[in-house]
Formats: C-alpha cells, sequence, structure tokens
C-alpha cells in the first residue's frame, strides 16, 4: 500500500504541474493540437476490460481454478499490449511532439510514464503467468499485490484520459 500512495504521489505531481500550465496558458490546449477522442476511448475501454480480467484471474485463484487463472492471466496480457500498441501508433499519428508546446511536453510526458507503468504492470502479471503455468504458483500475495498496482494503472488511466482528451 504504501508503494501504490507513493505511486499516486507521484502521479498527483503530474496533474499539478499539468494544471498549473493550463491555468497560465491560453489556448489550452493549442489550436493546432488534435486528439483522437474515439481512439482514446477505446484505448481506455480495453484498459478498464483488463481490469475485469485480472479480477477475473483472482477469483479463480481463490476458487483453486488454476486453468481459469491461467486463461485469465493471458486475455489480461493480450488487452494490456494491445493498449501500449495502440498508444504508440496514437504518437506516430499525432502532428505535435513534446518539443512542440507545454500541452505537448505534457502529454507525452504524462502518457509516457503511465505507458511504462503499464508496461511494468505487465512484467509483473507475465511473472504470476509463468508461474501459473510452470506450477510454481503458490504465493497469490503476490498476484494480489500486481492486481492492485493494475487496477491503480487503471484509474490512472482514466483520469489521463478525462484530463487529457475529455475536459481540455
Amino acid at each position: 500500500m504504501i508503494w501504490l500512495a507513493s505511486e499516486l504521489m507521484f502521479f498527483s505531481g503530474l496533474f499539478a504541474a499539468y494544471f498549473t500550465l493550463r491555468a497560465g496558458i491560453q489556448p489550452w490546449p493549442p489550436v493546432d493540437v488534435h486528439l483522437d477522442v474515439t481512439r482514446g476511448a477505446i484505448s481506455t475501454a480495453v484498459l478498464i476490460l483488463s481490469s475485469v480480467t485480472i479480477w477475473l484471474a483472482d477469483r479463480a485463484a481463490v476458487r483453486g481454478r488454476v486453468a481459469s487463472k491461467r486463461g485469465w492471466l493471458v486475455v489480461t496480457l493480450i488487452l494490456g499490449f494491445g493498449f501500449l500498441t495502440n498508444q504508440l501508433l496514437e504518437y506516430t499519428n499525432l502532428g505535435f511532439s513534446p518539443g512542440s508546446n507545454p500541452f505537448g511536453s505534457m502529454f507525452y510526458l504524462m502518457t509516457g510514464v503511465h505507458g511504462l507503468h503499464v508496461f511494468a504492470g505487465l512484467v509483473l502479471i507475465t511473472f504470476v503467468a509463468v508461474a501459473a503455468f510452470t506450477g510454481r504458483d503458490n504465493d497469490e500475495r503476490a498476484q494480489t499485490v500486481i492486481s492492485y498496482y493494475w487496477h491503480f494503472v487503471d484509474v490512472v488511466w482514466i483520469a489521463l484520459f478525462s484530463t487529457l482528451y475529455v475536459f481540455t
């Protein structure tokens, strides 16, 4: 929990920087910045669905359904990598860069740091999945902590999507 609290403080600092810049710069975002809200909404849905699938993996573990747990972990990994792939594809289609303007700097910083957190979560989920597939899966606490982290990353994305795409 202390680890997640420190992550919350880190992301809070990023949001504080974003809102500080937003309050002092007009127009915000610049008129030449166009984000694909539909693409962002689809990414958001994919990430929310991945929270459901990791929760289902947790439920399967509690009930001793190892095959089901393995399946839900794999689905979670697919959804997470789908989210990251979409984010990277979006970066290639944006008409601005981190150096274009303060909005671009904050957009890439916030979404990039979040993407690194998603990647770290996928690495951790992969370790849990490998343990489940190799029969060395005897520590449910590890999966629980990783699941909390994954849910946290999803909630942060919802805040990022709302801030950067919807209420700009």
